[in-house]
């Protein structure tokens, strides 16, 4: 029996995020140390077998309202089945014939669930994949993220950005300038200049996430995008010093200035909070690693945090300083 088994990985922001919907620049990378896992084998009928995560049963109406509360609405199984409308929309749309035989999907992940390390995108890169090769379809690589992004924002309604996306198809590091200069049409959708940077030398990444506070990234994203198309000059100006950071940070990366690099993520931040009314739970988990002398950004839309630390007495001080408010600290697996 044909199985194909397909793992896409969480990946955290460095730079220059939230810009990456709005023509800005970004630095990304892949974190290995977790994963959506997608396995699809052939069956009978085309089958989606619901994942032990997505709850379908709770203790009482305040297990199912407090779920609610910590991770939204949103399951495993809508982001499948969108992803399979999507895929078999691009085959007709490029005259590809598919198969009729069927297939049965099942799915898990152990990314931690609505803290920004692109849990939901992960699950759909995988998907893709796994329909790839059970069709032995070849779409582009440099389509693929906009594939997927169109699955989220038109299939779903999801607001989201090409970043997350991005970093998931290339994995490693990936430096991304999403300026309107470098946009292309290959296949129905737009590109833009993706380059993958060298993870042989990186400096001392960290990488933290509050397992008990978060928040759907529906609900982070909130008015950003209306102030900036009204031309609001505080957002805009951010969003340009965002893409900025991000293209100065490429080449303290291409010249190994972590000091640099470092001062970057701080500065990142501080413009993010600048537009954002953030959550105090977010906010002190970057204070706190500042004070251990880490640097600290938000590694996604909130929840979990990323930066540069000096030694091993710096990171065992940030893994007993946020694990005192409720943080999981680890080493990024990347290359």
């Amino acid at each position: 029996m044909l199985l194909i088994r397909k793992r896409t990985y969480a990946r955290a922001g460095l730079l220059g995020n939230p810009s990456d919907g709005y023509n800005g620049k970004t630095i990304s990378f892949i974190v290995r140390n977790f994963w959506a896992e997608v396995v699809l084998y052939e069956w009978d009928t085309v089958d989606i077998v619901l994942a032990q995560d997505d709850r379908a049963s709770f203790r009482s109406v305040h297990d199912l309202a407090h779920d609610v509360t910590l991770h939204g609405y949103y399951g495993g199984i809508r982001l499948i089945k969108a992803t399979i409308k999507r895929f078999v929309a691009y085959c007709n749309a490029h005259d590809i014939r598919l198969h009729e035989r069927n297939f049965s999907v099942r799915y898990e992940t152990n990314i931690p669930r609505q803290v920004g390390l692109a849990g939901s995108s992960s699950l759909i890169v995988a998907t893709l994949r796994c329909l790839m090769d059970f069709y032995n379809v070849a779409i582009p690589i440099e389509v693929q993220p906009s594939l997927v992004l169109s699955v989220e924002t038109e299939e779903l309604g999801i607001a989201a950005g090409l970043q997350d996306r991005v970093i998931q198809c290339y994995e490693g590091m990936v430096y991304m300038d999403f300026d309107k200069a470098q946009a292309r049409q290959r296949d129905g959708f737009t590109t833009y200049a993706y380059e993958r940077l060298d993870t042989s030398w990186l400096p001392p990444f960290y990488v933290a996430y509050h397992a008990d506070m978060s928040e759907p990234t529906e609900t982070f994203h909130n008015d950003i995008r209306g102030r900036y198309l009204r031309g609001e000059p505080l957002v805009v100006d951010a969003m340009i010093r965002c893409a900025d950071l991000a293209a100065q940070g490429r080449e303290a990366l291409l010249t190994h200035d972590v000091e640099q690099l470092s001062q970057l993520i701080d500065a990142n931040f501080d413009t993010r909070r600048s537009i954002y009314q953030l959550p105090e739970w977010q906010v002190a988990m970057v204070e706190t690693a500042r004070h251990c002398g880490a640097s600290a950004k938000f590694a996604g839309s909130g929840g979990a945090i990323v930066g540069i630390y000096r030694d091993e007495a710096m990171y065992q001080a940030l893994v007993r300083e946020l694990g005192a408010i409720g943080s999981r600290v680890f080493k990024p697996q990347i290359g």
